[in-house]
């Protein structure tokens, strides 16, 4: 493995001190573009978990009593040190995921911003006084921590996906057990590495890399866990919210994403399929926001679909290492099986592969789909009902604003969705028409730092990012005081 990454990280760290795990468990960690084992990785479980609680319980009763000063400085200095190190903390993130070095970089660098961000906004949990219908009485609103948080995330934004949640937890106050993806441990180590760095008291961020379901079920049966943070599938969080229903733990859910685009025919063709390729293939479209349904209007459908073949075919698979690549492997030989297994449906259904659908020819190791534009698709379409989480484009056909409205929304996923057009009364139509949390008009990143990021139906509840973000980990408290004067 990586020379960058200390022999004793691939541990627990629980109290303040890394760890291994209870019953002594390791697994391999795998890079996806080569197959070869990078390291033995610590791997815990419920009873792992119950010490992490421990921990994150006895200095929630000091963290809590903290300024948001305080705070804020931690995660200021752990944002410095992850710019510090980020050549470092990037180069582990290629061999873990698999992705470009490009993209690595970038996410560390949303990482560290989403450190110095929640430093920030941390200090301005605001209250209000509320004016009352009595003399003699005053009543506000104040915000105060939680109390200890789960937060589970996922392996496709191994950085990106932690520090979101991390971040506002603890500026909230909040002391946090956290158990990332055994896919892609080393950002979770790098991310835990930057806060004791930066004087992150023990206990109060404790990390597992452990099996999922005995720490769900130790996080949903311990009451001094209040809240869990998911960020994973939809089949996982109705779990988790079958399991809150008994305990009524509090849920912020982040789940699975099938997004539609809009492509109306008055936009400019071949900027609008460059600009796709890159989008829909971003992360290997291993991303729950990934646009993915894409509803092309019938007057320009043919000349869309040469255009998106033209550029998707001229994307690099390869190493993440290596120059020019666009894209890496799939994460795990499972994930790529699932694409293949959709892929394979969708040809028994008719429908036509335009380009790629096939192992690369020079990759005789790793996780690796040429990526794959597929047309002939109606709604009910296996690459149209599913998300795919991985390298393929569906294209489907549409004629006017509501046939387009009624197919993006026919899905029980609510995240992202997407629409392209030059006119302003379509926009607006479309944008609020869209069943969907998240909507891009003219542009494929409609979501940051500042913003508030959140599915409607099947694709959970609350938000992370923006303020929305912090208040997920805050209780509002009403202080009324009669008879003062």
């Amino acid at each position: 493995m990586s020379g960058s990454v200390k022999s004793a990280q691939n541990k627990q760290y629980i109290n303040g001190a890394w760890v291994s795990a209870v019953d002594g468990l390791q697994i391999p960690l795998i890079n996806p573009a080569t197959e070869e084992v990078l390291a033995k990785i610590s791997f815990g479980n419920e009873k792992d978990a119950a010490l992490a609680i421990d921990a994150a319980s006895s200095a929630f009763k000091i963290w809590s009593k903290t300024t948001p000063y305080y705070r804020a400085e931690i995660l200021k200095k752990a944002a410095d040190y992850l710019r510090q190190n980020l050549d470092t903390i990037a180069f582990d993130m290629v061999l873990e995921s698999g992705k470009p070095l490009l993209e690595a970089r970038g996410e560390w660098t949303v990482a560290a911003n989403l450190f110095e961000w929640y430093a920030e906004e941390g200090k301005r949990a605001y209250g209000k006084v509320i004016p009352t219908n009595r003399v003699d009485k005053r009543s506000s609103v104040i915000y105060q921590p939680m109390g200890v948080i789960g937060i589970i995330t996922a392996w496709n934004f191994p950085a990106y996906n932690p520090a979101r949640a991390w971040a506002a937890a603890l500026a909230a106050g909040c002391t946090v057990v956290a158990k990332p993806s055994e896919s892609t441990p080393l950002a979770a180590y790098h991310l835990v590495d930057a806060l004791v760095h930066a004087g992150l008291p023990a206990g109060v961020l404790n990390l597992l890399i452990a099996d999922a379901a005995p720490v769900g079920e130790a996080m949903l049966n311990d009451s001094r866990l209040k809240k869990i943070s998911f960020t994973g599938s939809t089949r996982v969080g109705k779990l988790l919210m079958d399991g809150a229903s008994r305990t009524s733990t509090k849920l912020s859910l982040e789940l699975g994403g099938n997004a539609p685009v809009i492509i109306f025919d008055d936009v400019d063709v071949d900027a609008i399929a460059k600009a796709a390729s890159i989008a829909r293939f971003r992360n290997n479209g291993q991303v729950c926001v990934s646009p993915q349904r894409f509803y092309v209007h019938k007057n320009i459908y043919d000349q869309f679909a040469e255009a998106i073949s033209k550029y998707v075919s001229t994307l690099k698979v390869g190493s993440g290492f290596e120059d020019g690549v666009n894209v890496g492997p799939l994460i795990t030989s499972k994930q790529r099986d699932s694409v293949v297994d959709l892929l394979n449906k969708a040809k028994a259904e008719n429908a036509t592969v335009l380009t790629g659908g096939h192992v690369p020819e020079h990759t005789d190791k790793g996780y690796f789909i040429q990526p794959t534009v597929v047309t002939n698709l109606d709604q009910t379409s296996t690459l149209a009902r599913n998300e795919i989480f991985g390298p393929v484009l569906p294209l489907l056909k549409f004629e006017y604003l509501e046939d387009a409205l009624a197919k993006a929304n026919d899905t029980e996923y609510g995240l992202a969705a997407y629409a392209f057009t030059n006119n302003l009364k379509t926009a607006i139509q479309v944008s609020e028409g869209l069943e969907f949390g998240i909507i891009g008009i003219n542009e494929w990143a409609p979501h940051g730092t500042e913003l508030p990021f959140g599915g409607w139906k099947q694709s959970g509840q609350g938000h992370e990012s923006g303020s929305e973000g912090l208040y997920e980990y805050m209780e509002k408290k009403l202080i009324s005081i009669g008879s003062i004067l």
